[in-house]
């Protein structure tokens, strides 16, 4: 009777750490959150500083020029909780897309974000979800002049930012774009 009592305690851890390995779970929960987790490798994290041309610097930010904030997104690794100093403050549209590469290679899903300057032709109305449009934004490689869908928008202030990765390394000069909602007071 033991030996069919350990054997069924066997089979069930055995098939617990199996389905535990097999689950793709990283504490969000879901696999939409798995979808949409961003490729950022070759991505220029950090920038020249300069902003496209009509893009508008914002008139009421919750964070100024030179303050400081910890940034509460992971577009990147070392991002999340890292402190920023804000270097630019801007109104917008911003838009998460996924697009292919001009140099080839495997779409980029759900990259954040690419703001209307940085979109060739989008005039200053808002894109709709599903619009298929051209990027003009260079922050990875393969990105300018590529084919984009957008996936989701947001009227919105973007930030640009100078912030040292909590995984360490060089400090991150000109990032773009946080948007306020990424920040939380320091």
């Amino acid at each position: 009777m033991k030996t069919k009592e350990g054997l069924f305690v066997s089979t069930i851890l055995a098939l617990s750490l199996a389905l535990g390995a097999c689950s793709n779970n990283d504490g969000n929960g879901s696999k939409e959150h798995d979808k949409k987790q961003m490729n950022h490798k070759g991505m220029d994290h950090s920038s020249s500083g300069e902003v496209p041309k009509g893009l508008k610097e914002a008139k009421n930010p919750k964070y100024e020029v030179g303050s400081q904030a910890i940034i509460k997104a992971s577009h990147m690794e070392g991002m999340n909780g890292a402190k920023a100093t804000i270097v630019g403050v801007y109104d917008t549209a911003a838009y998460v897309v996924t697009y292919t590469p001009t140099t080839g290679g495997d779409p980029v899903e759900y990259h954040k974000w690419v703001i209307q300057e940085e979109i060739k032709d989008a005039g200053n109305k808002s894109l709709k979800t599903g619009k298929k449009v051209t990027l003009n934004a260079d922050h990875m490689k393969g990105m300018k002049g590529a084919s984009a869908v957008i996936e989701s928008a947001e009227k919105t202030t973007v930030y640009m930012v100078d912030y040292t990765p909590t995984t360490g390394g060089e400090k991150v000069k000109n990032h773009k774009w946080v948007t306020e909602s990424e920040f939380q007071p320091e």
